[in-house]
């Protein structure tokens, strides 16, 4: 992992799941690559791109950021479904995926509740 990015637990785990993740989407059928294949692994690489934009945000746009990063790891989780379903994975791939991405979703919940919203005389009245 590069110095450039944070090292708080879940960008570590959502470096290790996109480093797992994408390499195994090589293995799906090939007719699908442009589309349920790319939407998840788009999905999976927004949430880091929401991930690192929170934490470069303070108060309320940090929460939006989080909000955001729990809608995009909602996306995830039912492409994980669905890859699953069409047996594009096995049931250890398919359990050891959706581990990791509820790990995420665990660190993520965490982060927002710790997340601060300022009040402003604005917002009061």
């Amino acid at each position: 992992m590069s110095d450039a990015q944070p090292a708080m637990p879940i960008f570590v785990k959502c470096h290790a799941f996109l480093t797992w993740l994408i390499p195994l989407t090589n293995h799906f059928p090939k007719v699908h690559r442009h589309t349920v294949t790319q939407r998840l692994v788009n999905a999976a690489l927004d949430l880091q791109e929401r991930l690192l934009e929170a934490n470069s945000r303070r108060g309320q746009a940090r929460l939006d950021r989080l909000t955001e990063a729990d809608a995009t790891l909602d996306k995830v989780r039912h492409y994980w479904r669905l890859v699953y379903d069409w047996r594009w994975i096995t049931l250890g791939q398919y359990e050891h995926g959706s581990r990791l991405v509820a790990e995420l979703g665990r660190l993520l919940g965490a982060w927002r509740k710790k997340t601060p919203v300022s009040t402003s005389l604005a917002a009061m009245v």
